[in-house]
């Protein structure tokens, strides 16, 4: 068994932790946030920064660390870094001057405990891949947890997910798109770079609505569509008339994503790929500065 198989089944263990622990120095209601990360920690940072904003709590903007306007002015600053080393997350942090700055990781010991005021450490759901699961998802469990917008039976869900099987011909799909809306968009960009990285199948992802201005061109029999969350009126049915594989599930959508993770793992091994080695890929990204 891989070493992203046992993690991505571990997901239940660790949403269970995440959701008993109370850390300090994450966003306050009212605080103006931005939230950065890189790859799959920026589409959590999306997909808080939507949960965040749309509550009510206050305006959050979400950034990849390599463009975050640090001119700007905000009352927090909040990192997701599983690694804690990532090069752009950590200059991010150190430019900025006002504002308290917080960093999720799973290593306190790593670079990014020096750049970030305060430092939430979920050590517990830490990883041996390359490939990003429990981690991005534990924080996320965490963030919305938080916010008070994690269900209680949210471990329980992605229990489900474990389970049950996949959407029948899913996995022999030559070409993925995964769609969203609000916060799941960020659930749907993920999904679609766990396919590209463990399979380096052809997997693309929109906001549900904008997946009809275009990119619905290129759906086809050989096609997998996959909803997060409830499709809009009417486009569930519209793509199965052109013979595409539909997934929609009744799972909350990060459970859902627990689904998406084990696609890819199992699209990967279909292919004769080894999902822990995916090609030109490391765990952590540090650049060499001149």
């Amino acid at each position: 068994m891989s070493h992203v198989d046992v993690e991505i089944a571990s997901q239940p263990d660790c949403w269970r932790r995440a959701l008993d622990l109370a850390p300090r120095g994450l966003p306050e209601p009212g605080e103006r946030v931005a939230v950065i990360g890189c790859g799959t920690s920026l589409y959590m940072a999306q997909a808080y920064a939507a949960l965040r904003e749309d509550a009510g709590l206050g305006e959050t903007d979400a950034f990849a660390a390599s463009e975050f306007p640090h001119r700007r002015r905000y009352d927090r600053v909040l990192a997701i870094t599983r690694s804690g080393t990532t090069t752009e997350v950590v200059e991010a942090l150190g430019r900025v001057t006002s504002g308290e700055t917080v960093a999720v990781t799973a290593d306190g010991a790593a670079p990014v405990a020096g750049a970030a005021r305060s430092l939430v450490v979920l050590d517990f759901a830490d990883e041996r891949s390359v490939v990003q699961t429990r981690f991005a998802t534990t924080a996320l469990v965490l963030l919305r947890a938080r916010l008070g917008l994690a269900p209680a039976d949210l471990p329980h869900q992605a229990e489900l997910a474990l389970a049950e099987p996949l959407p029948e011909g899913v996995s022999a799909a030559q070409q993925f798109t995964f769609l969203g809306a609000g916060w799941t968009c960020g659930l749907a960009h993920e999904a679609a770079l766990k396919v590209r990285e463990a399979s380096y199948r052809w997997a693309e992802s929109y906001p549900a609505m904008e997946y009809r201005h275009g990119p619905v061109s290129v759906t086809a029999p050989t096609s997998a569509v996959w909803f997060f969350g409830a499709p809009p009126a009417g486009l569930e049915s519209e793509v199965r008339a052109l013979g595409a594989t539909v997934s929609v599930s009744p799972l909350d959508p990060l459970a859902d994503l627990v689904r998406a993770q084990r696609l890819a793992v199992e699209v990967a091994v279909s292919l004769g790929l080894d999902p822990d080695r995916p090609r030109n890929l490391t765990r952590s990204i540090v650049l060499d500065r001149p």
